[in-house]
């Protein structure tokens, strides 16, 4: 499709400029824009839009159904059309293009073969059932007669060479339980070839099976077993083991999307919303993916089956939260047990929610954390317990929230009293309450409130988004795409932030995060770099610093297999999140003033990097800018504005250093002297010790000073020139060209060469 047109022909009320349903949208296709497709869209609330330039965006929404193919950033405008020369596609067209018609050709061939193979069997297998051995003559035939022919399949031997993995896949595995429906068998058989390659790459050197895994990877995306068109994606866009190839990344980022699979939406919504790796800066599109994960997320959380875990922010630097982590024949979960069997109330609660959510390391089982509810509530009586428990069955069974709140409205249909629970419960700072309160005014029934008041609705889905609610961002998010309400002007980068934290939190990205981090604990490296590059490439940050921390302690590990500069990819993708760690961005500027590998060094984003570490209270932020200045940099003004620092107050580099290290000093952890303070108390005695020398007095002192010393020196060698020969000398001679051994204070930066300087956790000079 080279163009397209749209009409929009719109009933609308002249006095307020919104659109009344529905709308009828005519689009114009093809090569030539000849065909014609009509669609209609009805709304149930009203919309506000651009009478001269309105456009929708295509890729779906709450309004317009998505479409089947694969698209870039492009939009149906409603009252002109392009011709097919003015419009550009950012997907690189003809490239992608040809990569898509090859991939469906392959995929043809693959589920061809597949539907055939497993019929096929199927029915050997039905005729085998009616040959059972009735007597001995039939046994005695099947065993040394003719072998039955049920099972030959005859295939060209051009197609066998061309998909010798799937035949060979096919034939080791055995396929008496595949569903007979065809379209189910086929996903089952992907399902299969996947499970068979993840499997190897879990063995001690996963990393270098992947070429002989990448076969299986893409005969299980052709059976629409699109995990294993995640996998493929994040190998060919960062190079991992196999030849870096954008187009082949994007093509199975695409085919992944198309299918819905949840890190593969993911990871286009990040691209798009960073325009990175040759992906269009688009926060429409970027809504579009991470949109469809965020409703679902939810959803994925309260389903009891699945590989799912809890999204935890563990970072790999942090030993005491390493330590915690157990399983469920570890130490930690082993004494939680035995402390809730005792009937331990805390030990009980603890256990129940590693359970319920699948936290520190323990695999989630909802029923069995269900157990542990009801065993603390019926017999300590625990009211947090109680408490718990009711809320689990209330979410678990009805998907409610808010106890009383929630059974006035749902069974009683009394809103009064449910909107006067919820209201207290809302002063109280319940996210839950908040939401509730939204949808009663969403809905039009808020008592003594005429009609629907989306204003308000949306007031109480903020407070709710604030506090956490999963449902309150997604409204939020939406009244940021659209900009119907006037409280909520359209922001669609706005948009993408509240939805990108709800995908984030869905339990299929938890449960590769959570391998990721057993493997790392467990020190099987090619593991652990394998699920933190999967979980990386969605975007979310925890993992991206992880990522670049092991590539750090395993650089070889790094090298050989990764076509990307780990370290300087993933800590600089991290400083562009919301709420990035300090220790990101002081490690970035530690790149910046180095330089590293093909990065020059350069000192300006070195310093905007260590301003924004000491922004966010780091203080070794505040030592390294002040170094910075002592080395001979100079702090640009806005980043002194940001910092707090008045250049009227500070007119000179001495005062700005000795203002940097006195914050360096208040905000350092560290009780007795830390470097900062030693920083500070040499600096002050270097002012000093300046400011003595210029006096006239220490001028004149000095001067006498040394005439006594000449003096005295004098006289002592003419001592020791009379009595020279009968002395005997005490030591030997020191070699005046010998240096001298006295200490220095000075907290100086290592300036030797360093590909991958490091931070530690003190605060101490770059190096």
């Amino acid at each position: 499709m080279l163009g397209t047109r749209v009409r929009a022909l719109v009933r609308e009320d002249p006095t307020c400029r919104t659109a009344t349903k529905p709308i009828v949208v005519t689009t114009s296709t093809g090569q030539d824009l000849k065909d014609y497709h009509n669609q209609t869209i009805s709304f149930r609330e009203d919309f506000h839009y651009n009478d001269t330039a309105g456009y929708f965006i295509i890729g779906g929404s709450r309004y317009v159904a998505g479409i089947e193919g694969f698209f870039g950033p492009l939009k149906y405008y409603r009252l002109h059309a392009l011709h097919p020369a003015q419009i550009f596609n950012p997907l690189l067209e003809k490239q992608l293009a040809e990569h898509i018609k090859l991939y469906y050709e392959r995929c043809a061939e693959v589920q061809e073969i597949v539907s055939v193979y497993t019929s096929t069997v199927q029915q050997g297998d039905r005729k085998q059932e009616a040959c059972d051995l009735r007597n001995s003559y039939l046994d005695l035939k099947l065993r040394y007669g003719r072998p039955s022919m049920c099972r030959a399949l005859l295939w060209e031997k051009e197609l066998k060479a061309k998909h010798r993995s799937l035949f060979q896949a096919l034939l080791e595995m055995g396929l008496v339980t595949v569903p007979r429906n065809q379209s189910e068998s086929v996903l089952e058989i992907g399902g299969r070839m996947f499970e068979k390659a993840v499997k190897r790459l879990s063995t001690v050197d996963g990393l270098h099976q992947i070429s002989s895994v990448v076969p299986f990877l893409m005969d299980a995306s052709c059976c629409g077993y699109h995990k294993a068109s995640y996998y493929l994606a994040v190998f060919y866009e960062t190079g991992l083991n196999v030849p870096r190839d954008q187009l082949q990344g994007m093509l199975y980022s695409l085919v992944g999307g198309q299918g819905s699979e949840r890190l593969s939406s993911m990871n286009l919504g990040y691209k798009h919303y960073q325009g990175i790796d040759h992906y269009a800066l688009d926060w429409e599109l970027s809504y579009a993916y991470y949109s469809n994960i965020a409703t679902k997320t939810p959803l994925d959380q309260h389903t009891l089956q699945g590989d799912q875990a809890y999204v935890e922010t563990i970072r790999l630097k942090d030993d005491e939260i390493l330590k915690v982590q157990t399983k469920e024949d570890g130490d930690v979960f082993m004494w939680l047990k035995h402390e809730a069997t005792r009937g331990n109330a805390a030990a009980q609660q603890r256990l129940a929610q590693m359970l319920f959510w699948g936290q520190q390391g323990v695999a989630k089982n909802p029923e069995a954390a269900i157990e542990w509810y009801a065993k603390g509530a019926l017999e300590t009586e625990d009211p947090a317990l109680i408490y718990d428990y009711a809320i689990v069955l209330f979410k678990g069974l009805h998907q409610a929230v808010n106890g009383l709140g929630w059974y006035y409205h749902k069974f009683k249909k009394n809103y009064a009293k449910a909107a006067k629970y919820w209201l207290k419960a809302e002063e109280m700072g319940n996210p839950d309450a908040s939401y509730n309160l939204g949808v009663l005014y969403l809905d039009g029934i808020f008592p003594g409130v005429p009609g629907r008041n989306q204003t308000l609705a949306g007031e109480y889905f903020h407070k709710a988004a604030q506090g956490g609610h999963i449902e309150g961002t997604l409204w939020c998010s939406l009244y940021y795409i659209t900009g119907n309400l006037e409280t909520f002007p359209r922001d669609p980068e706005k948009a993408v932030v509240w939805t990108k934290h709800v995908a984030e939190k869905n339990g299929y990205l938890g449960h590769v995060i959570r391998k990721g981090l057993n493997a790392y604990l467990e020190g099987s490296w090619h593991e652990a770099l394998l699920y933190y590059v999967l979980a990386a490439e969605t975007g979310i940050e925890v993992s991206q610093t992880n990522l670049a921390h092991i590539c750090e302690e395993r650089p070889d590990l790094a090298k050989r297999y990764l076509d990307v500069n780990c370290v300087w990819r993933y800590y600089n993708f991290s400083v562009f999140q919301i709420d990035a760690p300090s220790f990101a961005y002081l490690k970035m500027g530690d790149l910046y003033y180095y330089g590293h590998q093909n990065q020059s060094q350069d000192l300006e984003l070195s310093v905007q990097m260590y301003a924004q570490a000491a922004l966010d209270g780091d203080s070794q932020g505040f030592f390294n800018l002040a170094l910075l200045i002592e080395e001979g940099a100079i702090i640009p003004h806005h980043i002194l504005d940001f910092l707090e620092i008045d250049p009227t107050i500070h007119s000179n580099n001495i005062s700005i250093v000795q203002e940097l290290y006195e914050r360096c000093w208040s905000h350092s952890s560290e009780e007795s002297f830390s470097p900062c303070s030693l920083a500070w108390l040499y600096l002050n005695l270097r002012l000093i010790w300046g400011a003595t020398l210029h006096s006239a007095l220490i001028y004149f002192l000095g001067t006498f000073l040394l005439s006594a010393l000449i003096a005295w020196t004098v006289q002592y060698c003419q001592s020791v020139s009379a009595s020279g020969s009968h002395a005997t000398p005490a030591r030997a001679p020191r070699d005046p060209t010998a240096p001298t051994a006295s200490p220095s204070v000075t907290p100086a930066a290592d300036t030797s060469a360093q590909d991958q300087p490091t931070v530690t956790n003190n605060p101490e000079p770059r190096g």
